[in-house]
């Protein structure tokens, strides 16, 4: 298998139509995001497997579901039995069920609103690569901003995991150097499923080790 293929895909995705999400995450498109049970099914199934990664203790821990839309994973976490905070940019989103006991926050990951050090683990499902655009003016600005934030909240010794659609091999070398050059997180990014397009992951896996 040509590692090109490994970005290869048979259409274009939401966040190479649109600049922001909440250009795409509105009205029709966001009812029908929200309320899809396939798309439910599948931010579980993702979710449990970011949690494997995670590796947390269920006791006294707080986790926090970075671009959480409308708390499929967040709901995951809750059952799983861990604390956990919903924060996602999109209001609307954060509204459509009702989930104060995921206690949803609205905000932007490039410019968290959280305490230093407050958590202890944080995933990111299916949000970063809006992030990871070439044609945005600023490439990768977005993605430095937002690394550097996750570093500052997360306890040391603690685990970040991302899972993401990158585009191609170069967003993932650029990711590595920004992460090099702006933390002291340790990591790699692992592919599930590598010779399977329909059911292929991957993940960034990261450790605050100071």
């Amino acid at each position: 298998m040509k590692k090109k293929d490994l970005f290869k895909r048979k259409k274009k995705r939401p966040e190479d139509l649109h600049e922001n999400p909440l250009d795409y995450f509105r009205d029709e498109t966001l009812n029908q995001y929200a309320s899809s049970k396939s798309m439910m099914r599948i931010q579980q199934k993702i979710t449990l497997r970011a949690m494997e990664l995670l590796n947390m203790e269920k006791e006294n821990v707080l986790i926090l579901d970075a671009g959480s839309g409308p708390g499929f994973s967040s709901a995951i976490i809750k059952d799983l039995g861990f604390n956990v905070v919903s924060l996602d940019l999109n209001e609307k989103l954060l509204n459509f069920y009702k989930i104060r006991e995921l206690n949803p926050i609205v905000g932007d990951i490039c410019s968290l609103p959280f305490r230093p050090e407050v958590f202890d683990g944080i995933i990111s499902i299916s949000a970063i690569q809006w992030l990871l655009k070439e044609n945005k003016s600023k490439f990768f600005q977005d993605f430095s901003r937002a690394i550097k934030n996750f570093h500052e909240i997360l306890k040391k010794n603690s685990n970040l995991v991302l899972q993401f659609y990158p585009k191609n091999e170069h967003v993932l070398k650029e990711m590595g150097k920004i992460i090099t050059d702006a933390t002291s997180f340790k990591g790699n990014f692992i592919i599930d499923n590598v010779n399977n397009p329909k059911k292929r992951k991957i993940f960034l896996h990261l450790n605050k080790n100071h």
